[in-house]
């Protein structure tokens, strides 16, 4: 079940896609919050929302394909 779940692609192109993206800058702010980021924030800028909708995405497909597979195992 868990499987088909969270087997989609797009779940997971969009969890690979949010760490690298977030990631560096996180890292950043960390290890020197002094400095000043201006490209990793930009990375940031650009890949959150795009994965973030991914995975919703996938999240969304697994759940039909969780549905359709209960369905058909009851009929």
């Amino acid at each position: 079940m868990l499987k088909t779940f969270f087997g989609s692609g797009f779940l997971w192109l969009g969890v690979a896609t949010l760490i690298l993206g977030t990631g560096p800058l996180l890292l950043t702010v960390l290890l020197d919050p002094t400095s000043n980021p201006v490209g990793f924030g930009m990375l940031t800028f650009f890949t959150f929302w795009p994965s973030v909708t991914l995975i919703l995405c996938g999240l969304l497909h697994g759940t039909v394909r969780a549905i359709k597979r209960r369905r058909k195992a009851d009929n």
